[in-house]
C-alpha cells in the first residue's frame, strides 16, 4: 500500500516491511518448497512479526502517544492512522498464515506425518505422554493462579500462556495461566505407530494433562486458550553516571519485561468472560493492538520444527566450498600477501575467518589484533580465537557492540569473558552503533609492521554464516588497511575527524561519497557516456538517498536494485523513477550482502559494505564500505549480481502496486541461490 501526498513520493517504511514479511509468507505457501521447510518459513514469518511489534510498531505508538502526527517520519501518514492500518493488515495476514498452516498439515498427512491434538491421542500414546509430562514437563512448569483481588504478575514479553478457566462446583470461576516455557521442546515426537509419525504440540500435551495439573480443584469443566503479549523493546538507558555502560545496558534489557504492551494476541474461540477478565487484569486498552488469532501462538517455534529424519521434505544440504586457491591447510597470511581473496558464505566455508584468527593467535610475529563484533554465535570459535591470542601475549582490541538488538545479553556475557582474559574492550561511540564488520592485524616482518585483515558485509558468526549470504574480502592492501586502522583509532578518540582515502565510512562520509558516485553517473549520461548503477542491499529508507536515485533516473541513468526487505523507493513511475527497477529475492538463504556498482564510464567502481541505505546506517552508525581493486574479484562480484538479477524463480517485482508478483519470463530458469553455488563449484574446476 502506498500513501502519497503532495510532499511524499515514498512507500511507508512500516508498510513496506509488512510487504517483505508477506514475501516470507509466500515461501510458506509455495508448494515447490519442501513441506518441513514451509513450516519453518511460517516460523520465520511469525518471528519477524514479533520483532516488528516490539520495535517498529512500538516506535509508532510512542509517536502517537506523544501527541505527534509523525508525518515526516512516517511517509506522510499520521501515526494513529498507521497503527490502524498495521493492525488490520496483520489480522489479515495472520488469518492467511493459519490457512497455509492447515494446508501444510494436510499435506503432511499424505506423508504419514500427523500433528495431533489432545483429542486424537491413541491408547498406546497415552502412557508415553503421561510419562513425558511427569519426567520433562511438570518439574519445569510455571502455573499462576489468578483471583479477583490480587494483581496479575508481569507476563513475559512474547511468551505464550494457556489461559485456564475452571468452572467450579460452587458456581464460581477460577482462572489460571500456564506459561509455555521456551526451555522445553514445543514439538514432542511420539513413538511411531503402523508407519505413522505423530507429533503433539506442547500446548496440547498440557491440555491433555490439565487434570493432573489442577487436581486440587473441584471443577465441573475446564478450558484452555492461548494468549500472548508483546512489549515495547526499545532500550531506555539510565542516566546514573555511577553505573558502567554494560550495567546500564544489562538493566535496560531486564526492563524490557516491564515494557509497555504493544500487542495482545488471543485465541479467537476464548469465551468473552475470560477475555474480559484477563484484559482488565493486564490493563489492556481497546486502543492497543488486539489481534484475534488461532489455537496456537508463538508460531516462531516452527523455525525449529523437527526434521523427523525426512530429508526428502527438506532442502538438500550444500557442502560449503573452499575459496579457489586459498587452502585452509596453508598459511592464510602468506596467501593474501600475494593477492586479495573473496569469501562468499554460505557458498564458501566460514572457516577462513576462524583460520585467519587462529593463525594470528599462534604466529609469534603477530603483535596486535583489532576486530569489531556485532553478533556472535552461541558457541563462538571467533571469540575463543581472540581469547587464545590474548593468552599468547597479543594485544587484542575488540569493539563490542553490546546494543545489538536482542543480542545484548549474549554480547555482555562474551564481553565480560574477554575482559577477564585481558582483551581490551571498546564499547562503541557515544550515540552511534558500531555496525561495521572488519578486522586488522599487525605482523612484524623485518624492520616494519605489515597489516593483514578482512572486511565483511555480515557478522562474524558461525551459525548465521550457514544461512546468511555475505561477502568477506581478505586483503593485505596496506592503503585500505591503513584506513581501517583509522576507524579503530576513531573508536578511541572519537572527537577527532579522520580522513579516509579508500574506504567510505559512516556517519561522516557515506551519504556524500555515494552522492558523488551517483553524480558522476548523471554527468556521464548527460555527456553521452555509458552510465548505470547496480545496487544490492537489505533495505532502503533514506529519503535523501532515494531522492538522489530519482534524480539519476530522471537524467536517464539505468538503475537495477535488489532489495530484500524495506524499500521506500517507488520504482517505475513516469517522470520520477521510470529508469529504476527493483526486485526482491526470498529463498533458502537470507540475502544479506550489500554490493554497490557504478559504471564509471565502463571502468566500474565496486564496493562491498556493512551499510544499507537507511538513515540509521548513514547517520547513526559506524559503517564501512570497502572498494574492490582486484580485477578478478570485481568480475566475480558483478557476475554474482547478474545471477541474482536474472533470477526468474524466486525474485519478486517491487513496484507501486506492492503485489509481490514473481518475476517471470521466457528465458531459461535461473534460481539465483542455486545458480550461485553452481557458479562457484564450476570456478573450482577452471584452470
Amino acid at each position: 500500500m502506498i500513501k502519497k501526498t503532495s510532499n511524499f513520493s515514498y512507500i511507508n517504511r512500516e508498510l513496506s516491511w509488512l510487504q517483505f514479511n508477506e514475501r516470507v509468507l509466500q515461501e510458506a505457501s509455495d508448494e515447490n518448497v519442501p513441506l518441513i521447510e514451509r513450516l519453518r518459513f511460517l516460523g520465520i514469518f511469525s518471528n519477524n512479526l514479533d520483532e516488528f511489534f516490539k520495535v517498529r510498531y512500538a516506535t509508532v505508538k510512542r509517536i502517537d502517544e506523544a501527541g505527534k502526527e509523525g508525518k515526516s517520519q512516517l511517509g506522510g501518514i499520521r501515526a494513529s492512522e498507521l497503527l490502524e492500518i498495521i493492525t488490520q493488515t496483520v489480522i489479515k495476514k495472520q488469518a492467511e498464515s493459519l490457512k497455509i498452516l492447515n494446508n501444510i498439515q494436510q499435506k503432511l498427512k499424505s506423508e504419514n506425518i500427523f500433528i495431533i491434538t489432545e483429542k486424537q491421542i491413541s491408547n498406546t500414546q497415552k502412557s508415553f505422554i503421561k510419562n513425558y509430562f511427569i519426567q520433562h514437563v511438570s518439574p519445569a512448569l510455571v502455573t499462576i493462579i489468578l483471583n479477583e483481588d490480587a494483581a496479575i504478575p508481569n507476563l513475559k514479553d512474547s511468551a505464550a500462556y494457556l489461559a485456564i478457566n475452571m468452572s467450579l462446583e460452587n458456581g464460581e470461576h477460577q482462572y489460571a495461566l500456564i506459561e509455555i516455557s521456551k526451555n522445553m521442546d514445543r514439538f514432542v515426537e511420539l513413538p511411531e505407530e503402523n508407519g505413522k509419525q505423530s507429533i503433539i504440540i506442547l500446548d496440547d500435551l498440557l491440555r491433555f494433562c490439565l487434570d493432573d495439573i489442577f487436581n486440587i480443584f473441584e471443577y465441573n469443566s475446564i478450558s484452555a486458550h492461548m494468549i500472548k503479549i508483546t512489549r515495547d523493546a526499545e532500550l531506555d538507558l539510565e542516566s546514573d553516571l555511577s553505573k558502567s555502560f554494560m550495567e546500564k545496558i544489562s538493566n535496560s534489557v531486564k526492563d524490557r519485561q516491564d515494557g509497555q504492551p504493544v500487542r495482545f494476541v488471543y485465541d479467537k474461540s476464548i469465551d468473552k468472560h475470560t477475555l474480559d477478565f484477563l484484559m482488565d487484569k493486564m490493563s489492556i486498552e481497546s486502543s492497543d493492538s488486539i489481534i484475534p488469532g488461532g489455537r496456537y501462538h508463538n508460531r516462531r517455534d516452527y523455525m525449529n520444527f523437527p526434521s523427523l529424519g525426512r530429508t526428502d521434505l527438506l532442502y538438500d544440504k550444500i557442502t560449503a566450498l573452499p575459496v579457489k586457491n586459498l587452502g585452509l591447510e596453508n598459511s592464510i597470511f602468506k596467501a593474501i600477501s600475494k593477492k586479495d581473496y573473496l569469501q562468499y558464505t554460505p557458498y564458501h566455508t566460514f572457516a577462513y575467518i576462524v583460520k585467519f584468527l587462529r593463525e594470528a593467535a599462534l604466529d609469534p610475529q603477530v603483535k596486535s589484533i583489532k576486530i569489531t563484533i556485532y553478533r556472535l554465535a552461541q558457541i563462538s570459535h571467533v571469540a575463543s580465537s581472540l581469547i587464545n591470542a590474548a593468552i599468547n601475549g597479543k594485544k587484542v582490541t575488540v569493539s563490542m557492540e553490546i546494543q545489538a538488538r536482542f543480542d545484548e545479553q549474549a554480547n555482555i556475557e562474551y564481553a565480560e569473558q574477554m575482559q577477564r582474559e585481558g582483551i581490551q574492550l571498546i564499547f562503541g561511540v557515544q550515540g552511534l552503533k558500531v555496525h561495521s564488520k572488519m578486522c586488522v592485524i599487525e605482523r612484524e616482518e623485518g624492520p616494519k609492521l605489515v597489516r593483514y585483515g578482512f572486511i565483511s558485509t555480515g557478522n562474524f558468526n558461525e551459525s548465521t554464516a550457514k544461512i546468511y549470504t555475505d561477502y568477506t574480502l581478505f586483503t593485505s592492501n596496506q592503503k585500505i588497511l591503513k584506513d581501517v586502522n583509522k576507524v579503530f583509532n576513531f573508536f578511541s578518540v572519537n572527537y577527532k575527524m579522520y580522513r579516509y582515502k579508500h574506504i567510505i565510512t559512516s556517519p561522516h562520509y557515506t551519504q556524500n561519497a555515494f552522492f558523488n558516485l551517483i553524480n558522476k553517473e548523471i554527468k556521464n549520461k548527460k555527456e553521452g557516456k555509458p552510465a548505470y548503477i547496480r545496487l544490492k542491499m537489505n533495505s532502503i529508507s533514506s529519503y535523501k538517498m532515494i531522492d538522489k536515485l530519482y534524480e539519476a533516473s530522471n537524467a536517464g541513468v539505468k538503475i537495477q536494485m535488489i532489495v530484500r526487505g524495506i524499500c521506500c523507493l517507488i520504482p517505475g513511475v513516469k517522470g520520477m523513477s521510470e529508469n529504476i527497477e527493483v526486485v526482491s529475492i526470498i529463498d533458502k538463504f537470507l540475502e544479506h550482502t550489500r554490493l554497490y556498482v557504478f559504471c564509471n564510464n565502463n571502468d566500474e567502481k565496486v564496493y562491498i559494505s556493512s551499510a544499507d541505505w537507511m538513515t540509521r546506517n548513514i547517520d547513526n552508525r559506524v559503517e564501512v564500505s570497502c572498494p574492490i581493486y582486484d580485477a578478478s574479484i570485481k568480475e566475480e562480484l558483478i557476475d554474482t549480481f547478474n545471477i541474482c538479477w536474472n533470477d526468474n524463480v524466486k525474485a519478486r517485482i517491487i513496484d507501486a502496486k506492492q503485489k509481490n508478483i514473481y518475476k517471470r519470463n521466457d528465458k531459461e530458469k535461473v534460481r539465483a541461490q542455486f545458480a550461485t553455488y553452481d557458479y562457484y563449484k564450476n570456478k573450482l574446476n577452471e584452470c
